[in-house]
């Protein structure tokens, strides 16, 4: 297949760079609505899918610059691509100025300072370039039709969770769209684009620790490369659960679902991308030698860690406020109260968390799963569950989670122990997942098939 020109690259990216910022200036100016993070995912996603087979569609000088700390893109290209990406950038943001006959500049949200609108900045735009270079360069996730799907919904991910505390920029071609196109109001745009490009140098590294093949290492990874990838995996997802929390996100499960989507594209390849002890139990009790029972006691452990590192991160961020898992309440509009006790947690967390793994088992354990939508199937488990539940349980479904937002309250005064209930809760309805599997898919432990398995 003939390779496009430069010319014809350096225009993909201006084309999808000026989208990605004019639709996030149209956004933010009219003050938008519960749906600004879905709309700028979705340009984004939709713009990747379009100009992919053209210039690789990066839009964002930090994800150039990540793919070429990853020998991925060469460096005069890296070059090129992030003038064009900038100037694209400043346009677009003179263009929703001159549209609307209004600007805004990126600052820090109200209560937040430099520091934790930073810390935000590194850590999505580090979400963002990792999950461009595992769906759309690893090896082994070659042929893939998800990677538009991953990379866009990353944003979802970021902007509902931090969006209140910095803005949600992750790319430094809207940080700096944004402050020329504001006059000199602004002064942030600058830093913004220094903490970017510092997430996306992390995520070079990190990408070099969890795909070693792709650096001339073994095609088999180790046990440390997949616990890598667990933590990692797991880390986002419970820091995503907890700053949409803690920031009353209007949209906190459809985000968490997206960070977990995001993640588990990124790194099924790598460790199967559990990222829930209650997953990994569920896969070694369903037999068929998926998940060796040492190999998931790590995974479980270093999931837990994760959790917990990520529940004092969030914690920190938003200067030391945490929230316990307690049963829930419902209050209608017309006024009736239903308050939950910790038997309706236990129902609610056991069939939710019984869903989450159960379609885990059937869409990506199977002899021919899922090839290109087992993310999206589980992800919108959890948006299923946290709609759903959230009021009776607040919606865990993952031991993780639970240790990790019990660990930090504790901090707030609170008691550790309700995660030890709320997971053993959720390992139950683990186990009654692996039960219905082998009700319902004999034919994964028929004699025939086993032997022939490698």
């Amino acid at each position: 297949m003939a390779e496009e020109s430069l010319m014809s690259k350096l225009c993909a990216e201006f084309i999808g760079t000026y989208l990605l910022i004019f639709t996030v200036g149209c956004n933010v100016l009219t003050n938008g609505s519960v749906w600004v993070a879905t709309s700028i995912a979705c340009v984004l996603m939709v713009s990747i899918y379009a100009l992919a087979g053209v210039s690789g569609a990066n839009f964002n000088p930090a994800v150039s610059l990540t793919l070429g700390l990853s020998n991925k893109l060469g460096w005069k290209d890296v070059g090129m691509y992030m003038v064009v990406q900038i100037f694209a950038g400043i346009l677009a943001g003179l263009s929703y100025s001159a549209l609307f006959w209004k600007s805004f500049y990126l600052q820090p949200g109200d209560g937040f300072s430099w520091w934790q609108a930073a810390l935000v900045e590194i850590l999505y735009t580090f979400l963002l370039c990792f999950v461009v270079l595992n769906t759309a360069t690893a090896g082994k996730n070659a042929g893939n039709q998800y990677f538009g799907l991953a990379i866009g919904f990353v944003i979802v991910a970021g902007g509902y969770a931090a969006g209140n505390i910095s803005g949600g920029a992750f790319n430094p071609a809207v940080a700096l769209g944004i402050d020329i196109s504001s006059k000199g109001y602004g002064y942030y745009g600058w830093m913004y684009m220094v903490f970017e490009f510092f997430g996306a140098a992390l995520a070079a590294g990190y990408f070099r620790l969890v795909r070693p093949d792709e650096f001339g290492a073994s095609f088999e990874y180790t046990l440390g490369t997949k616990l890598a990838s667990e933590f990692i995996g797991t880390f986002f997802l419970v820091l995503t659960v907890g700053l949409n929390v803690l920031g009353k996100s209007p949209a906190p499960a459809w985000s968490i679902a997206a960070s977990l989507m995001c993640m588990i594209y990124a790194l099924a390849t790598c460790s199967g991308a559990h990222f829930n002890p209650a997953v990994t139990l569920a896969i070694i009790c369903s037999g068929r030698g998926k998940c060796p029972p040492v190999e998931g006691a790590a995974y479980m452990g270093i999931q837990i860690l994760g959790g917990i590192v990520a529940a004092f991160c969030y914690s920190g961020i938003h200067s030391g406020s945490t929230f316990p898992l307690v049963p829930g309440e419902f209050v209608a509009s017309t006024g009736y109260k239903v308050e939950f006790g910790y038997g309706g947690v236990a129902f609610a967390e056991i069939v939710f968390t019984f869903v989450l793994c159960y379609v885990v088992l059937c869409v990506a354990t199977v002899r021919e799963p899922s090839k290109d939508m087992f993310g999206l199937a589980i992800a919108s488990c959890v948006t299923a569950g946290g709609y759903a539940i959230g009021a009776v349980s607040g919606g865990s479904l993952n031991p993780a989670v639970s240790f990790g937002v019990s660990s930090s309250h504790i901090m707030g005064g609170g008691y550790f122990y309700r995660c030890l209930i709320w997971s053993l809760f959720e390992f139950c309805g683990a186990g009654l997942a692996a039960g219905a599997f082998h009700l319902t898919h004999p034919s994964e432990y028929a004699k025939g098939i086993l032997k022939s398995e490698p």
